[in-house]
């Protein structure tokens, strides 16, 4: 579900659960609306608020830290590619073919992840590419150095693509993992029930329709927020391509 269409629910669900407070407010008999009555209520309600709050707040520092984790592996893998072609580079000049595809593959990822065109759906998985990246490590293996340095390059250089390799297959692991739809739909039933309980005991006026209001909308973005997490490539906040396109302008060199 698009993370702003989950925050348009949110608000309908929480919104409507203090709307709806607010009728039974004037519908029940007075007995129901006693001060033993909203005491009862509160310590309920200050249960599930706390309940709500942690949950909230654990999703939310999970969320942040799997989109810092994948924040991390582009940058890293950024600096790991160029390192890699500067290996290629101080190998020899035979390296030429398999820079040349390094580039190639680079470009591919950039145009597929970060493409330019917003229509294009966002590809993060290219199992195509596979075989291709593969290729890149057969083909630093088939090297034949002549010299030590040239064995110590090598070396290097089939070491970085291993991590490389490693970080391709760990992003496409993460992406694949949401935030359970179930869970979800517990805390959002647990934020109703939570404003159905403000509705219940506030008066109708204006003053408290807007903070009503203000409160929906503020849990409504924190679901968008952490659903916007959730997708790290894609969505209104994703993680740059700045240092890959960076690396791409200094390859070769």
């Amino acid at each position: 579900m698009p993370p702003i269409l989950a925050g348009l629910i949110v608000f309908a669900c929480t919104f409507g659960g203090s709307l709806l407070g607010m009728w039974l407010r004037s519908a029940l008999p007075g007995h129901h609306l006693s001060e033993d009555s909203k005491d009862v209520v509160k310590l309920g309600m200050g249960l599930i608020a706390t309940l709500t709050a942690l949950v909230l707040g654990l999703v939310t520092a999970s969320a942040k830290s799997a989109f810092d984790v994948q924040d991390a592996a582009v940058k890293n893998s950024a600096m790991s590619i160029l390192g890699l072609d500067r290996t290629l580079a101080r190998y020899g000049p035979e390296t030429k073919g398999i820079r040349e595809a390094l580039r190639k593959t680079l470009i591919f990822r950039i145009e597929t992840t970060w493409p330019e065109d917003s229509s294009q759906a966002v590809r993060i998985e290219t199992p195509e590419t596979t075989a291709t990246v593969e290729g890149i490590e057969d083909q630093i293996r088939n090297l034949s150095p002549q010299t030590d340095a040239q064995r110590a390059f090598q070396s290097r250089a089939l070491a970085i693509t291993s991590d490389l390799l490693d970080t391709r297959w760990s992003v496409f692991g993460a992406v694949a993992s949401p935030i359970p739809a179930p869970f979800l739909v517990i805390v959002v039933f647990w934020l109703a029930v939570l404003f159905w309980s403000f509705g219940l005991f506030a008066p109708r006026n204006a003053t408290v329709i807007a903070v009503l209001v203000l409160c929906a909308l503020s849990v409504a973005a924190s679901i968008f927020l952490i659903l916007e997490m959730e997708r790290p490539f894609d969505g209104i906040m994703k993680v740059s391509s700045a240092p890959l396109r960076y690396t791409l302008a200094h390859l070769g060199q």
